[in-house]
């Protein structure tokens, strides 16, 4: 007897069995921000978690540390911050983790009062840790994980095309 159609397994596995994947690594950038001053992303989603790099008070235009006092600085840090959650239509009510770093823990109120203003509700899980020197002389970085609102629309499908 002869078969009318011959389907391979490769065939099968490409055109019918799609495998969802939701932890595909998704590279962000903004130009409404500071470019990476090293081999980093300024952010990388993964499923419904954008995971941000430290920010610290970098103009985004000139890629210069702003003058000022610690309030100035964590106003820029958080502005960063909120450029880069904006590039995945993402706010501040989507950050679910935060990790502040000071070089003196005597700013602590001063950027406790400013971090509030901009987390008004429901705000993050934090840390804050002293340390002894940040990157380019800085006073303040702020790190931050989000998470989206929506069910699956981060899941990407993903097909077997190698045969």
């Amino acid at each position: 007897m002869k078969s009318c159609c011959t389907v391979s397994f490769v065939d099968v596995v490409r055109n019918v069995f799609a495998a969802k994947i939701g932890h595909m690594k998704k590279i962000i950038s903004t130009s409404e921000a500071p470019a990476a001053i090293g081999p980093y992303s300024q952010a990388v989603r993964s499923g419904r978690f954008l995971f941000c790099s430290g920010q610290i008070p970098l103009d985004p235009k000139s890629g210069q540390i702003i003058s000022g006092d610690i309030a100035a600085q964590t106003r820029r840090v958080l502005d960063n911050i909120a450029a880069v959650l904006k590039a995945e239509g993402l706010a501040f009510d989507n950050v679910v983790k935060t990790t502040i770093f000071l070089t003196s823990l005597g700013d602590f109120q001063t950027v406790n009062e400013i971090y509030g203003s901009y987390f008004k509700n429901q705000p993050p899980a934090r840390s804050t840790v002293q340390v002894s020197a940040l990157p380019k002389g800085a006073n303040v970085e702020i790190e931050v994980i989000a998470v989206t609102n929506e069910g699956g629309s981060a899941d990407m499908t993903a097909y077997d095309t190698s045969g």
